[in-house]
């Protein structure tokens, strides 16, 4: 699962970057990014950059994080891969809303409470594949998660589906849903708490 993540300075160029690439590859124009952001950490009802398709091209826009739940109060902020396209709650969005969100990293606790911290190598920008609704209130988005991969097990069974660049461009762009994105296997990740050497993980 994904209750909390973070972005920092280099994750807004990094929108900008594949705000580009996915309009060349529609052959329009690049629409400007207005992710002017601080570094911080995002947890979910809070308003948060997203990239998404709308109309002509592609734009990044800020998004509430998290459906409202079936009870008062009640948020569901993440939505399983596996079933995503069964569920009526994310079965429309999945098809036809989905949205890349990204993050310099995301944070996990065990069964101990100890927190973790989840990054890619080199500090790459993780995107992460999520869906978006429309609401009285605006636009709301989930993060679809997936079964943990070797990085992420000693600490948690899910995961944030996490995808490559171009995979990214292909989830927002491909007609339908791209169910062979929904079905991979997230990239391994340097996983480190709080007094504890960074673990790297290769294949």
């Amino acid at each position: 699962m994904c209750g909390r993540y973070y972005v920092d300075d280099d994750t807004a160029r990094e929108i900008e970057k594949l705000v580009r690439q996915v309009d060349e590859k529609r052959k329009r124009k690049a629409s400007p990014c207005n992710a002017e952001m601080k570094a911080k950490d995002i947890h979910p009802t809070e308003l948060a950059p997203i990239l998404a398709t709308f109309g002509s091209g592609s734009e990044c826009r800020w998004q509430r994080w998290g459906f409202p739940g079936f009870q008062k109060s009640q948020v569901i902020f993440n939505a399983r891969c596996e079933t995503a396209l069964e569920k009526p709650m994310f079965r429309e969005a999945v098809l036809h809303h989905r949205v890349v969100i990204p993050a310099a990293g995301f944070y996990e606790w065990n069964q101990q409470k100890q927190k973790y911290t989840f990054c890619r190598e080199s500090g790459k920008v993780l995107f992460m594949a999520g869906c978006y609704r429309r609401y009285e209130d605006g636009d709301r988005y989930v993060i679809l998660t997936t079964r943990a991969n070797a990085s992420m097990e000693p600490v948690h069974d899910r995961m944030p589906l996490i995808l490559e660049r171009e995979e990214a461009v292909d989830w927002l762009l491909e007609d339908g849903v791209p169910e062979e994105l929904l079905h991979k296997t997230s990239p391994l990740l340097e996983r480190r708490m709080e007094y504890e050497q960074m673990s790297i993980f290769q294949l």
